[in-house]
């Protein structure tokens, strides 16, 4: 059966995890240790538990990341200091690679579930014709729903996407409404990702702060692919603290005796 999933992917799939040192509200994130190893590790070692990942690649300007990568074995990709977003730095990681596909894989999501990142990659796999595939998960909690940092995605009919928002999306005038949480992880293909800091930001995208917004304000489709993923991202060392509480509890416990 493995191998005969297997045998329909190209051998030009890799992944790219965007790390930088500095960062207003947590400083050194990347490095943070959890659980005894740095926060990279631990997106590093999930990511590449992919099934269709030939390659993982930690890309970083700040040679104490690049240490830290190198240390646990990691391919590091040097990439320059002056980039405006991660999507830019995993362009120019890939762009040094024969890949045809790419993944941008978060950087601070140290929970990342490697099936997350192979539904991602078969959105583009069964899907020729699309460049960009990302992830949805739907809401369950209520309070998400008006929350501006969970940010929400409506599709059509076809699962593409027709909009994302940090406001509730869609506006329920009567009865209900689904809810569905953007899950962050981006595949790419080649020629797309390249040329992605050359299409230019719409209204849209500068006034929700949203980069995936200029795919669509550009025309470009996006397939959007539901997951049980649950993103749970670390922002700030409050965000550390709590993640640590989930590694502790589905650690195995010691028995004594």
């Amino acid at each position: 059966m493995g191998s005969v999933l297997y045998s329909i992917v190209p051998p030009s799939i890799v992944g790219v995890i965007p790390a930088r040192f500095a960062s207003s509200r947590f400083p050194g994130k990347p490095v943070a240790t959890i659980a005894g190893k740095p926060m990279i590790q631990h997106v590093w070692e999930r990511a590449s538990q992919s099934r269709y990942l030939q390659r993982v690649v930690i890309a970083t300007d700040d040679d104490r990341i690049g240490q830290v990568a190198r240390s646990f074995g990691a391919e590091v990709a040097w990439t320059r200091s002056d980039h405006l977003s991660g999507t830019d730095r995993v362009a120019e990681a890939a762009a040094a690679t024969n890949a045809q596909l790419i993944v941008n894989i978060q950087g601070d999501e140290p929970l990342i579930d490697p099936a997350a990142i192979d539904t991602a990659i078969l959105s583009l796999l069964d899907d020729p014709g699309t460049e960009m595939g990302t992830l949805k998960k739907r809401i369950s909690c209520q309070d998400e729903i008006g929350n501006p940092n969970v940010v929400k995605v409506v599709t059509d009919h076809n699962g593409y996407a027709l909009y994302f928002s940090r406001s509730p999306v869609p506006y329920c005038r009567e009865g209900s409404a689904l809810y569905w949480r953007h899950v962050g992880l981006y595949v790419y293909r080649r020629a797309l990702l390249l040329n992605y800091s050359n299409l230019k930001p719409g209204v849209l995208e500068q006034a929700e702060k949203l980069e995936q917004l200029r795919a669509l304000e550009n025309g470009i489709p996006i397939r959007v692919v539901e997951t049980e993923y649950e993103t749970i991202g670390v922002d700030t060392p409050d965000d550390l603290e709590a993640v640590e509480k989930l590694f502790a509890a589905s650690s195995p416990r010691r028995h004594d005796g």
